[in-house]
C-alpha cells in the first residue's frame, strides 16, 4: 500500500505537469488559428489626445487618404451615433445596457472578416430604411435573438427593424455591444453628421509594418501624434503571453507534487530498508555484493517512479483530451513533454532511492542477521 500510494505521488505530479503543458499548447494553438483566419494585418485607426481644451478628430477625408497607400486594399469606418438602444419605446433613457449604435460603411464585415449568427448584413437597399444590425452581445443584452427578422429595437427616438446579428468579432469587441446602422440611416433618422471616429485597415500583411508607420501622417498631415494607430492581433498576442503566465504558474504547482512524490518514494525505500535488512544479510551472507544489494533497491525506486510517470503521463493526455474537446481546441502535447516526463520520473526514482540503496548496500551480513 505504500508503495502503491507513493507512486501515486510521482502520478499526479507528471499527470499535472502534462495537463497543463498539453492544455496550454491545444489553447495557443487554437489562439493562433484563430489569428491566421482573422488575419494580423488588421489596423484599427482612431483620434488620440488633442492639444489643451481642444477633442481630437479624424479629418473628414481621413478614409480617403488611406486608400492611397497601394498596399492597403480594405477600409472601412464607422461613426458613433449619441443615443440609447432599448428593446420598446417605453423603457427609461438611463437603462441603456451599455449598447452603442454605430453608423458603418457596408464593408464592414468584409474588413473584420466577420459572420452572421442570424439573419444578414446591411445592404444597398436595406441601408436607405431604418435596419440595423445587432452585435452578439447586444442582442443577447436585448433578448431580440430568436424572433429575428420581426423584431423592432427602439434607437435614439426612433424604431429601426432587426435584419440580423453578427457572430462575435474577437478583433473589434466594441461592435459586439453595438447596433450598427447605415450612415444613410443615421443621417436621414437620427440627425447624425456622420463624423468618423474609427478605421478599419486591411493592407498586405508583408508591408503592414509600413503602413503602420505612415499611417499617422497619411491621416492627418498637420497632426500625426493625434491619430492613435493600433493592430487589432496585438490584444490577441498578449492573451496569449498572459497564459504563458498561468502556464509557468501550474508548472511549478506541478513540480512541487512531483517533489512531495519524490519524497515518498525516499520515505518507502528508507522503511523498506529497515524492515528488510534479514533479507540483506542473507543476501550478502549468500555471496551478494554491495553492488547488488544497491542495485536491488535502487531498481525498486526506479519501477516506482517509472509506473507513476508512466500513469501520470497517460492521465495527463487524457485530461487534455477531454478537456480540449469540450473546448473544441486541437488536441497537442508537445513531444518534449512526453519523454520529459519519463525521464523526469525517472531521475526523481533515481535521486530519492540512491541513499536508501546505499545505506543498505553498506550493511553488514553479521549485524543485519543479528537484527529482528
Amino acid at each position: 500500500m505504500r508503495s502503491a500510494l507513493s507512486a501515486f505521488g510521482i502520478t499526479v505530479g507528471i499527470a499535472a505537469l502534462v495537463a497543463v503543458i498539453g492544455l496550454s499548447e491545444s489553447g495557443r494553438a487554437d489562439l493562433m488559428r484563430e489569428l491566421d483566419e482573422l488575419g494580423t494585418n488588421l489596423l484599427t485607426v482612431e483620434a488620440g489626445e488633442g492639444f489643451g481644451q481642444s477633442e481630437a478628430r479624424l479629418p473628414e477625408y481621413a478614409d480617403d487618404m488611406i486608400r492611397r497607400i497601394r498596399p492597403v486594399y480594405e477600409v472601412a469606418t464607422i461613426s458613433r451615433v449619441s443615443g440609447g438602444v432599448f428593446r420598446n419605446d417605453r423603457i427609461d433613457d438611463g437603462r441603456t445596457k451599455g449598447i452603442t449604435i454605430f453608423a458603418s460603411d457596408l464593408n464592414l464585415m468584409r474588413a473584420q472578416r466577420g459572420s452572421m449568427a442570424a439573419g444578414s448584413y446591411l445592404t444597398d437597399l436595406t441601408a436607405e430604411f431604418p435596419s440595423v444590425v445587432l452585435g452578439s452581445v447586444a442582442a443577447e443584452r436585448l433578448g431580440v435573438f430568436n424572433s429575428i427578422p420581426n423584431q423592432k429595437v427602439w434607437l435614439k427616438n426612433k424604431w429601426f427593424n432587426v435584419i440580423g446579428v453578427l457572430n462575435p468579432l474577437p478583433l473589434a469587441a466594441d461592435l459586439d455591444r453595438g447596433a450598427l446602422i447605415s450612415y444613410e440611416a443615421a443621417e436621414k433618422y437620427l440627425d447624425h453628421n456622420n463624423v468618423i471616429d474609427v478605421i478599419y485597415i486591411r493592407a498586405d500583411p508583408e508591408h503592414i509594418l509600413d503602413v503602420r508607420s505612415v499611417m499617422a501622417a497619411t491621416v492627418n498631415p498637420e497632426r500625426p501624434e493625434e491619430v492613435q494607430v493600433s493592430r487589432a492581433s496585438d490584444v490577441l498576442e498578449a492573451k496569449a503571453a498572459a497564459q504563458n503566465t498561468f502556464t509557468n504558474l501550474f508548472v511549478g504547482l506541478g513540480t512541487v507534487a512531483l517533489f512531495v512524490g519524490g519524497l515518498g518514494i525516499a520515505n518507502v525505500m528508507v522503511i523498506a530498508v529497515i524492515e528488510r535488512r534479514n533479507e540483506i544479510g542473507l543476501r550478502r551472507a549468500l555471496g551478494a555484493t554491495r553492488f547488488d544489494i544497491a542495485a536491488q533497491f535502487l531498481t525498486e525506486s526506479l519501477s516506482l517512479s517509472g509506473i507513476g510517470g508512466v500513469a501520470g503521463t497517460l492521465l495527463g493526455i487524457l485530461v487534455t483530451i477531454v478537456y480540449s474537446s469540450l473546448q473544441q481546441w486541437p488536441f497537442v502535447i508537445p513531444l518534449y513533454a512526453l519523454v520529459g516526463s519519463i525521464v523526469c520520473s525517472l531521475l526523481i526514482g533515481a535521486s530519492a532511492g540512491f541513499y536508501p540503496a546505499l545505506r543498505a548496500s553498506k550493511m553488514s551480513p553479521t549485524e543485519a542477521l543479528r537484527t529482528r
